[in-house]
């Protein structure tokens, strides 16, 4: 089975977002093994910046430690490695920077087609979180206003058009508020190709608003770096929605 059918599973799923220059190699093995324990979905890997040479050593730990499938979430076209299970292709619809948009993808693509590792287009929107983040600043590009509920709508929709497999409304690393129910709900009513949604979500309870609102599946990052054992936490919530 490929790693694009596990994402679309009718039910609710999360992922757990894994910086590897933030944390060490005992740091990746405790997260993986209590992200295993607790039942999560997927490892998602990558930053906006990274520093050292510490990718490959993260995705080992993670797979070493657990049975997740690990999926890359590249910063920019360096973070490639054919030793994860899957990749998230992403073009940053929501912003007028043609790089991101299809440049930096053209850059890529020979090195990401000789690794052989599974890629995932995925139309990836940044959603304003009240604060700059890094990826707004790294990609150079504006977020769509978090009030702007039509503008995500109709762009979610283009990304479908353009044939992209998933779309990913993110707010950000270290936002301060979380893409809003109202707007998950208005994009996930237009379009019918699986939702993801993180940034923000620094609670249970956010986590329960977003799914409840249309996410198909959570991204928490920055939340489990000082707590990972919070991960049983968001693991029940969305193990609740489940048996709904």
């Amino acid at each position: 089975m490929k790693i694009i059918d596990l994402f679309q599973k009718p039910q609710k799923q999360m992922a757990v977002l894994v910086d590897p220059d933030k944390q060490t190699n005992n740091q990746h093995e405790k997260i993986a093994k209590i992200a295993q324990n607790a039942g999560t979905d997927f490892f998602f890997v990558g930053g906006s910046l990274l520093t050292s040479n510490s990718l490959y050593h993260c995705i080992r730990v993670l797979k070493e430690n657990s049975d997740i499938p690990v999926v890359l979430f590249p910063g920019n076209t360096y973070q490639v490695s054919r030793n994860a299970d899957a990749m998230l292709f992403l073009s940053l619809i929501s912003g007028r920077n043609p790089d991101m948009l299809i440049g930096m993808h053209v850059i890529a693509a020979p090195y990401v087609k000789l690794s052989g590792i599974e890629t995932m287009p995925t139309g990836y929107m940044l959603i304003d979180s009240g604060k700059p983040t890094s990826v707004s600043y790294m990609s150079n590009s504006f977020p769509i206003p978090n009030d702007k509920k039509d503008i995500a709508a109709c762009t979610a929709m283009a990304g479908e058009m353009l044939g992209l497999r998933l779309i990913f409304m993110d707010a950000g690393s270290g936002a301060t508020t979380p893409v809003p129910p109202e707007m998950i709900r208005f994009v996930k009513d237009s379009i019918s190709v699986p939702l993801l949604v993180g940034g923000g979500i620094r609670t249970a309870k956010a986590a329960k608003q977003s799914l409840q609102a249309g996410a198909d599946i959570i991204v928490i990052g920055n939340r489990f770096e000082e707590k990972p054992e919070l991960i049983f936490e968001f693991t029940d919530v969305v193990k609740q929605e489940n048996s709904k």
